[in-house]
């Protein structure tokens, strides 16, 4: 008899660590603080954590450039520290994700400086992408590509050659094509996996290999994070997938000894969801985050659409689909959703509702972004002077910045820090809260019963006690333009009004877990519902 694999219908709770809890006054949230806040998220339900990174780093691009892969920063604690919370985890039964960045390093890497000081040609420089430039005396990069943050993806060392990075000058790229580089994380991930950890996200898991000839891109001005432009000559090589079969097997080799089962998720940016599970083999990525649902604009076909070829084609590998509508890089939904609707009109919170139930009702694992739980919107007017994100720092535009999700969480009281942070005298949070957190703060979503945490709250409890939810197919229903529904095994209907009209109800009676009122044998607008049926 096959055992059940425990990240298959999973949901797992992001944690941006610098903005989830401070224990230390500091304005910055850290590993005590996770710790802290594992009882919160017991209450809640999940499965487990997803750790953003807290490695040693200069914080150029809070802590995705990465100079030690195997110690804490003294920012988030230290190594005693995180055993202390792998611990705490480990007695809560909630599994423990660590976010690792293989694509590229921080400038102060010690390979990355010994490289810097090594000279054309070296093996130290092999590690990375070094090559001479063009034009007179190699004053031009040696391509036309462009960093994925704005501007060139090439800096020019001080011995006159020029190194690519495909974020920010900060983050040289590792060269995937040297074999030490492999080694390396080799030892990387079992130094975390001999800690007791269940896994790791996998931060630009379609990246690593470059073009070996380094060539012109035909579209070099394309938007690098747009996902359908990225450009193919440094994303979605072919050799990737050897690195995702060498990783499998290694975490299989830990499973071997105990039984106990380590994911690997990657962050995988393709066009199409065909490509999509060319990563979720049977040998390769146990699953990749489904970033279609996230991007689909608020339209019953569009759903249906994207849902359908995830179903068809990852679901098809053997894998299971792993949805999110939020994370650390995107616009929260309570906003996204709320466009163009008037301020304070509610639209987009009632949106954000009926769409976390439809992720929650769908097959297979789902991931849930810090805040997303209590239903906070973007942060929108942050000033100028406290914008953190490279992406400002390198275009000067506000266009696509990620600080306004980053926000630290409210958890309680009615000011600023919201019991974040201990309020030591002249210590601010890192970004600064706007007066209307209080609305959100944690205390006060517990004690309202109609509060988005209660939603996944309850959502969470019948993923855990009906066999329908959680892994298994769907099945659509005919309904009439904008809504969706469909059923899960025996009996779970689920259905979404994408319109702001009420419309009959798919299935008669009361609904067992509804996104907002709901009254027999009416779907208002923007409101989901599950029912237990007979259909």
């Amino acid at each position: 008899m096959n055992r059940h694999h425990w990240w298959r219908d999973a949901v797992i709770y992001q944690v941006y660590v610098r903005s989830f809890l401070d224990s230390t006054g500091d304005g910055v949230g850290d590993l005590a603080g996770v710790r802290a806040g594992l009882p919160y998220l017991k209450k809640l339900g999940v499965d487990g954590i997803w750790l953003s990174p807290f490695y040693p780093s200069p914080q150029h691009d809070h802590g995705y450039d990465v100079a030690d892969y195997c110690d804490v920063d003294p920012l988030f604690g230290d190594l005693a520290e995180f055993d202390l919370l792998m611990a705490a985890a480990r007695r809560l039964g909630i599994k423990v994700l660590l976010d690792i960045v293989p694509n590229h390093c921080s400038s102060e890497h010690p390979w990355f400086r010994e490289a810097l000081r090594g000279a054309p040609g070296s093996p130290a420089r092999a590690r990375f992408h070094f090559a001479d430039g063009r034009g007179p005396d190699g004053a031009e990069p040696p391509n036309n590509w462009h960093a994925m943050f704005g501007g060139p993806a090439w800096t020019r060392a001080a011995d006159g050659q020029w190194y690519l990075h495909m974020f920010t000058p900060e983050q040289p790229d590792w060269n995937w094509r040297n074999p030490e580089v492999a080694d390396e994380f080799d030892r990387v991930l079992r130094f975390w996996l001999d800690r007791g950890v269940d896994g790791f996200r996998i931060d630009v898991a379609a990246g690593l290999f470059k073009h070996p000839e380094l060539p012109d891109s035909d579209d070099p001005e394309a938007d690098a994070r747009t996902r359908d432009s990225v450009n193919p000559l440094a994303w979605n090589q072919p050799e990737v997938h050897g690195v995702w079969r060498r990783w499998r097997a290694l975490c299989e080799e830990y499973t071997a000894r105990d039984g106990r089962d380590r994911l690997l998720v990657g962050e995988v940016s393709v066009p199409t969801a065909r490509e999509h599970a060319l990563y979720v083999r049977s040998d390769e990525l146990h699953q990749a985050f489904f970033f279609d649902l996230l991007g689909a604009p608020w339209d019953a076909d569009a759903f249906r659409k994207v849902i359908s070829e995830a179903m068809q084609d990852i679901a098809g590998t053997g894998s299971t689909v792993t949805w999110v509508l939020n994370n650390h890089d995107q616009v929260r939904t309570v906003t996204r959703y709320g466009e163009p609707a008037p301020e304070g009109s509610g639209l987009g919170a009632a949106r954000a509702r009926a769409a976390a139930l439809l992720m929650l009702a769908l097959p297979g694992a789902a991931y849930i972004y810090q805040g997303e739980e209590l239903g906070l919107p973007e942060v929108v007017d942050l000033p100028d002077d406290v914008l953190t994100d490279p992406i400002f720092r390198r275009t000067g535009s506000r266009a696509r910045i990620r600080d306004g999700c980053r926000v630290p969480l409210p958890w309680s009281g009615q000011a600023s820090p919201f019991g974040f942070t201990s309020g030591v005298e002249g210590v601010k949070p890192w970004l600064p809260q706007p007066d209307y957190f209080a609305e959100y703060a944690t205390d006060r979503a517990l004690a309202d019963t109609r509060s988005f945490w209660h939603l996944y709250r309850d959502g969470l409890q019948l993923r855990r006690t009906l066999p329908q939810l959680g892994e298994g197919a769907l099945s659509w229903l005919d309904t009439q333009p904008g809504v969706l529904a469909f059923t899960r095994g025996d009996g779970l209907v689920c259905a979404v009004n994408f319109g702001t009209a009420p419309v009959p109800a798919p299935v008669p009676g009361a609904p067992l877990l509804s996104s907002g009122p709901c009254p027999a044998g009416v779907l208002p607008g923007a409101t989901a519902a599950w029912w237990l049926s007979d259909l």
